[in-house]
């Protein structure tokens, strides 16, 4: 688009090595003053380079399946994006069926159910799609042990959209957020609250595609610390489903009876408290600006100028330069985070880059470097 905008022609002559000869230092400083060139073509208006975050593979799948659930898929993304988004996902399937981490990575549990519940909520068959995506996608799946050996994230997301029981998830009671920061658990709002979304007829539909045995008859409790072989990078200690289960079978039953479970309403509302601070202090971008496809502007940038920097060709790419640098001034944090700042585990920023832009405002150790 911007080449076209700005009716770039490469004007530099193509310099031709043929085999086995030898590379001159003319050849390469021609091929580098190309590359700049055309690098420079692809620089927008303010100055920053806008490109994809996109090697991740489980980013858009919870998007979707948010809108999904507060009922504004169709209004956020129209048929064509919907297209769009599809296509993405079928371009980045592993041959034998599943999704990875990212786009190089070997097949899992977690990205193959969250890319195949997110093709199935995009409009999707269970059959019928492109080179047949969905039915490869849930052979993986049920030859893999099906949806209960998701790691704990992921049965987390299937217990929000109703396609797998809170009791067997591993617990953590929202109470110890009132604990030291340095303690062992976070604040999760949704895991506290057990929410679950309204059963419609296309969860129902998953819930026969996902799992390897009826819906109805699957014991949460023994599948709680399953989690496939493609997923586990550090085995399970034995400790360690002692804890999770002694947490489950004597802190929750305590902490949600009478008068000890206004404690949890408490640490729900202190969470809450958190996520609205961080909303307003972040334009809404908030932390994972990459999970929500604004990329990374200013890490690319400053990366970006540096190459050209390299490259020695200020003469030849000035103004590009010039561009980028007003974009990094423009784009630097002048204020820290409103209010009492550290008690919202929020540090000092004033000075700082971000991943993004300035809004954003969570600084980033090497993009300030």
């Amino acid at each position: 688009m911007f080449l076209k905008e700005k009716r770039f022609k490469q004007i530099i002559r193509q310099g031709k090595v043929e085999n086995e000869e030898e590379i001159t230092y003319e050849t390469a400083t021609t091929a580098m003053r190309k590359a700049a060139h055309f690098f420079s073509a692809l620089q927008a208006s303010d100055g920053h380079w806008p490109g994809e975050n996109d090697g991740p593979l489980f980013l858009l799948p919870p998007l979707v399946m948010c809108l999904y659930i507060t009922g504004h898929l169709g209004t956020v993304f129209p048929e064509e994006y919907r297209k769009e988004m599809l296509r993405f996902i079928y371009c980045h399937q592993n041959e034998d069926g599943g999704w990875g981490l990212h786009v190089e990575a070997h097949s899992n549990m977690y990205c193959t159910v969250l890319n195949y519940i997110c093709m199935r909520i995009l409009g999707e068959g269970p059959d019928g799609d492109k080179d047949n995506a969905c039915l490869r996608g849930r052979k993986w799946i049920l030859d893999h042990g099906g949806a209960v050996s998701k790691p704990t994230w992921g049965k987390a997301w299937l217990s929000i959209l109703g396609l797998f029981d809170w009791t067997g998830c591993k617990s953590c009671p929202q109470s110890f957020g009132f604990f030291p920061f340095f303690f062992l658990y976070n604040q999760v709002y949704s895991v506290a609250k057990m929410f679950v979304a309204l059963i419609s007829p296309l969860i129902l539909q998953l819930r026969e595609e996902l799992h390897t045995q009826p819906y109805n008859e699957i014991n949460w409790k023994k599948v709680r610390h399953l989690c496939a072989k493609e997923d586990l990078y550090f085995p399970q200690l034995l400790i360690q489903d002692l804890v999770w289960d002694s947490l489950y079978i004597f802190t929750e039953p305590f902490l949600t009876r009478w008068a000890i479970n206004k404690l949890r309403k408490k640490a729900l509302e202190m969470t809450m408290k958190h996520i609205h601070y961080e909303d307003e202090n972040s334009w809404y971008t908030d932390i994972a600006c990459v999970e929500k496809t604004f990329g990374s502007l200013l890490w690319d940038t400053s990366l970006g100028l540096e190459a050209l920097l390299a490259c020695k060709l200020t003469d030849e790419i000035g103004p590009t330069l010039m561009k980028g640098h007003d974009y990094l001034n423009k784009s630097q944090v002048r204020d820290n985070p409103s209010g009492d700042f550290r008690s919202m585990y929020r540090h000092i920023c004033k000075g700082s880059w971000t991943f993004l832009d300035q809004d954003q405002g969570w600084q980033v150790s090497d993009c300030t470097a």
